[in-house]
């Protein structure tokens, strides 16, 4: 089984890539959606963001509010740290989980981690084979963060620059990706990057 990371900051354009993998025949894991189900009402990191943060987190159906805690954390690097530490490891075990169960199901399988922190948790944290980097001019993830979701310039340019910088992505990739162009350009580098991919080889 060939395990690739992928990475990209907000607004990159990185889970419509990972759809066009998906079409090629590999098999997402997302980071994101783990992350979510990692912290339901009556799991250890539950109750561990609830110790640290408090009952203002918690909604009325007894799941996290999303958006208090973001509120909480975003701004504040010591709560952001304190969060990602309950969150993480949780995170890695599931993923290290679904890495082994995909393994049983096919061992010829090409699985994608779609790990948006990839960059600031590190590469060496998982089993990979290589890393895909979706990168893009910050102008131009704060336009589609504007046009896309709806968000205002300088709360889109808030959330880009509490993310790892371009630099610091580039600096982990095998292959960058530049998604500056539309989705006929992107659709262009799926051939690409499905060849570099099944010339991978699992790390031993």
């Amino acid at each position: 089984m060939v395990v690739v990371g992928l990475t990209g900051g907000i607004g990159s354009g990185k889970s419509t890539l990972a759809k066009l993998l998906v079409r090629r025949g590999a098999r997402v894991i997302d980071a994101d959606a783990v992350a979510r189900e990692v912290v339901v009402p009556g799991s250890p990191a539950h109750e561990e963001v609830i110790r640290r943060f408090g009952p203002s987190v918690v909604a009325d159906d007894g799941a996290l509010d999303r958006t208090a805690l973001a509120a909480l954390v975003f701004g504040d690097d010591q709560a952001r740290e304190d969060l990602n530490h309950i969150v993480h490891p949780a995170v890695r075990d599931e993923v290290l989980r679904r890495l082994a169960a995909a393994e049983v199901a096919d061992p010829h399988a090409v699985v994608v981690l779609d790990i948006p922190l990839l960059a600031e948790v590190g590469p060496d944290r998982y089993p990979l084979a290589g890393v895909i980097v979706v990168d893009l001019p910050i102008d131009v993830a704060v336009e589609r963060l504007r046009a896309d979701r709806g968000f205002f310039e300088a709360d889109a340019r808030a959330r880009v620059a509490a993310q790892a910088t371009r630099e610091q992505r580039r600096a982990i990739a095998d292959v960058v990706i530049d998604n500056s162009g539309d989705l006929e350009q992107l659709e262009a580098e799926v051939d690409r990057i499905w060849a570099w991919i099944q010339q991978l080889s699992p790390p031993v």
